[in-house]
């Protein structure tokens, strides 16, 4: 099962994937690359830092746009 529920401030990796529209493989590689940074969770259902997903859709989100 999924986990549902995130501390404050933070995403579940279900969460993430649909804040910046990619599929798992596409996460895992974010996290491999060092482009995002786990902060939290455990090795089967990480947290990351809402601040850090929300800079990526960003940058992403301005590439889209220009």
């Amino acid at each position: 099962m999924h986990q549902l529920y995130a501390r404050p401030g933070h995403l579940t990796a279900d969460q993430t994937r649909q804040a910046l529209g990619i599929s798992a493989g596409a996460l895992r590689n974010l996290v491999l690359r060092k482009q995002l940074k786990r902060s939290g969770g455990s090795e089967r259902y990480p947290e990351f830092a809402a601040a850090d997903v929300a800079a990526i859709a960003a940058k992403r989100a301005a590439r889209t746009a220009a």
